[in-house]
């Protein structure tokens, strides 16, 4: 049998794991962000959606993953930011739907509204989609503004509507005001940029077309520059400022300053992770902005994507943080892995479950592999049975 605190941290690595994946994963979105700007010629826009037309179920799917696992593992997470911060999460949901369409009816016969239309969409969905996505993660970080009390779920006599609602959010905005904290669009723009930047990456090496991909290597620069300013900018604020404290003992959450930065020093594992990361993304980035015959930097820099944002989300987690941190004066309704969690029976049979994923990951790796031994041309797609 497992111990309960085991599990707990086993599955916040599970989330913090998927959160990396998702984030690689959202180089389709980043491809789409530049649909009119690096694709401003009709068949360079072709390449490009059909290449991110056959990857864009893999982030809609990682997505789902992510969230079904919160909800599974950290149900109050889920219950709180979900119930509480959905304008948010409802825009979010909104931006990966108008994607599914766009590529479903792009290229249907009779298409009443035209290409153009549903490539807007998918435009939208890359510029809204990414940095939504980063600015509700960063609140892991900065907080939110919402109350949690337990009681509440066994309160049967209270309130037909509040009384047993155990989480309440406290701002009208319901997680619009989270738009409204620089710190939060620090993160936000650097999800969008890095997003951008492995789209270059991605496009350099999968498609066969001299002008796009002299194209892409000079977005890519233009895309990696503000990436590592903004991502830089969250990086220092958040291992210099304070952060969220919990005391293992009484479970008082406390701003501590200092908090991230002593997470990396007290948890050397995780620290090397997040340089290994770190230097795999700046390798990817830049062995491809000054070679234009290397065309690997995708595999670099993905990796190193899915290493930096697993370590950062453990450093949120682990080393008694409250890795969802309440704003309201006292903090003493902030979420850590310990009292957000499922039961201690619910996450060993998860356990059980979770050892399927190494099977399943290694499916997905050979499936894409398989269906991409050559690069895209815009001849072999014009011959294939389905085109976006």
């Amino acid at each position: 049998m497992f111990e309960y605190s085991f599990l707990q941290h086993y599955w916040w690595f599970i989330i913090s794991l998927l959160a990396g994946l998702l984030t690689l994963l959202l180089m389709v979105q980043g491809g789409q962000s530049m649909l009119f700007s690096l694709g401003k010629e009709d068949h360079h826009r072709f390449l490009m959606v059909n290449a991110l037309g056959r990857k864009w179920e893999y982030t809609f799917t990682t997505l789902v993953t992510f969230g079904g696992a919160f909800f599974a593992s950290f149900p109050l997470f889920y219950s709180t930011s979900f119930g509480g911060a959905y304008w948010v999460w409802m825009l979010i949901l909104l931006c990966f739907v108008i994607q599914a369409v766009s590529y479903e009816y792009m290229s249907k016969p009779g298409n009443t509204y035209g290409k153009t239309t549903y490539q807007s969409f998918l435009f939208i969905n890359g510029l809204l989609g990414t940095f939504l996505i980063g600015a509700a993660v960063a609140t892991f970080f900065t907080g939110s503004e919402f109350i949690v009390n337990k009681g509440n779920i066994s309160n049967l006599t209270g309130d037909p509507i509040t009384g047993l609602v155990i989480s309440q959010w406290q701002n009208p905005l319901h997680g619009l005001e989270a738009l409204f904290d620089v710190r939060n669009w620090l993160l936000g723009l650097a999800v969008f940029f890095l997003a951008r930047t492995n789209a270059c990456l991605f496009f350099i090496n999968r498609i066969d077309n001299k002008e796009l991909v002299e194209k892409s290597h000079k977005y890519l620069l233009y895309s990696a520059v503000p990436f590592l300013v903004f991502f830089l900018a969250f990086l220092f604020w958040i291992l210099l400022g304070k952060g969220y404290a919990s005391d293992a003992a009484s479970g008082v959450v406390t701003l501590e300053p200092y908090k991230y930065f002593f997470n990396l020093v007290q948890m050397p594992i995780v620290a090397v992770v997040f340089l290994v990361g770190v230097i795999l993304v700046l390798y990817g980035i830049g062995r491809s902005i000054f070679s234009k015959v290397f065309n690997s930097g995708i595999w670099f820099s993905g990796a190193g994507t899915v290493l930096t944002v697993c370590s950062l989300l453990l450093v949120a987690g682990y080393n008694g943080t409250a890795y969802y941190p309440s704003s309201i004066a006292d903090h003493s309704s902030s979420l850590t892995i310990f009292n957000s969690s499922s039961s201690h029976f619910t996450l060993t049979a998860m356990t059980y479950v979770s050892i399927l994923v190494p099977f399943v990951l290694a499916y997905i790796f050979f499936a894409w592999r398989s269906l991409e031994r050559k690069k895209f041309k815009a001849e072999d797609l014009k011959e294939d049975g389905h085109v976006y």
